[in-house]
């Protein structure tokens, strides 16, 4: 006579969540391209600071990168871009409605221009489903 084997599904409790509460949830480390390109990017890299928010703004209409993605400061003074190496998965969550955004992670100046690692996030709140994935 053959084995039975059964398949028990375990259902682990999850904690509530605050529909109102932001999550950051980190996706990837990069940095921010063009910067060399900007005009009074010198001041605009001394005023910032580790772990400063950094705004994506979408630019479906540029001629160059069909998923291009500018960066700004808080203040709405574009930075640059996210390396089109790394665009197309960010354009997409935009394009369909999710922030994203990053943090400032190392400013370098190299030479004649500015090397700026960031930390890019997708921002989940509001609406979050307290039952997704269970």
């Amino acid at each position: 006579m053959k084995d039975k084997f059964y398949l028990k599904i375990i259902k682990v409790p999850r904690k509530p969540i605050n529909k109102s509460h932001k999550i950051e949830i980190f996706l990837f480390d990069t940095h921010i391209a063009g910067t060399a390109y900007v005009e009074g990017i010198e001041e605009l890299a001394e005023n910032l600071t580790i772990n400063e928010r950094l705004n994506f703004v979408r630019e479906e209409n540029n001629k160059y990168d069909l998923q291009a993605i500018k960066i700004q400061n808080s203040q709405g003074n574009k930075l640059g871009y996210v390396p089109q190496v790394d665009n197309v998965i960010f354009a997409r969550l935009m394009d369909h409605g999710k922030v994203i955004f990053a943090k400032v992670r190392k400013i370098e100046l190299r030479g004649k221009w500015y090397k700026i690692d960031i930390a890019v996030f997708l921002e989940e709140g509001g609406d979050i489903d307290e039952n997704i994935n269970s």
